[in-house]
């Protein structure tokens, strides 16, 4: 049974990632202000990125998963740098420090793999994306050397996800227009559901995708590919 630790998994696809895992493998999952859902092979850790406390990972990690995100839109023009900062801090500096503390640990793992998330905006153009497509840039390309520094040994993948239906997107889908409008910009025509993203993730965490690193796998119903 492979280790895994799920950084932000109480809610979205953390959730569902922490769901269809546990099914086949131990998770150490972190929660902050969401519940925690109490599921077998699950282990629970309260995490605050702003303080976190890594005492809690084990010994030998197989894989390792990152998901906090923000998704704060509005013109660039409105935007302060502490603003961008505070994404940046949340989504790329909270990486680093949890995978950096995890290093030693997946270096004893069995085919030890990474997993980021980024945001389709980081290499699309969308009108009051700037904050989100920021960080998320940075989180690919932090993606891509990091997979090069690290290998042979630890595999480093990053999922890009076009609008996907959680909580933190509610805003978004909150009304059957916005919902209509949303599925209109897609070629398949449908928003995304958590297991959707979740699925690809824990391929990319498991045995069977060996020969996958520095790939920024597309899970975005084709919109970053395809004009229809």
């Amino acid at each position: 049974m492979r280790t895994i630790i799920v950084i932000g998994g109480s809610s979205g696809i953390g959730l569902q990632l922490v769901k269809n895992l546990a099914k086949t493998n131990k998770v150490l999952a972190t929660y902050h202000t969401s519940e925690k859902t109490e599921l077998e092979n699950v282990e629970w850790h309260q995490f605050d990125v702003s303080d976190p406390d890594f005492s809690w990972y084990p010994d030998k990690i197989d894989g390792f998963v990152y998901c906090p995100g923000s998704i704060n839109l509005k013109p660039f023009k409105r935007f302060s740098v502490e603003d961008f900062l505070s994404d940046f801090n949340l989504q790329v500096g909270g990486a680093i420090e949890a995978i950096q503390n995890a290093l030693p640990r997946l270096k004893k793992g069995h085919l030890p793999s990474i997993v980021l998330f980024s945001s389709i905006a980081a290499t699309q153009g969308f009108r009051f994306h700037t904050q989100v497509s920021a960080s998320k840039g940075a989180i690919e390309g932090l993606s891509k050397a990091l997979a090069a520094e690290l290998a042979p040994e630890i595999r480093v993948n990053t999922i890009a996800p076009s609008l996907t239906n959680t909580k933190l997107a509610s805003k978004l889908l909150n009304t059957e227009e916005k919902i209509n409008q949303n599925m209109q910009r897609h070629p398949l025509k449908t928003i995304g559901e958590p297991d959707d993203i979740a699925q690809v993730a824990a391929f990319l965490l498991g045995t069977n995708s060996k020969w996958l690193t520095g790939q920024i796998i597309h899970v975005d119903g084709g919109m970053s590919t395809l004009k229809t």
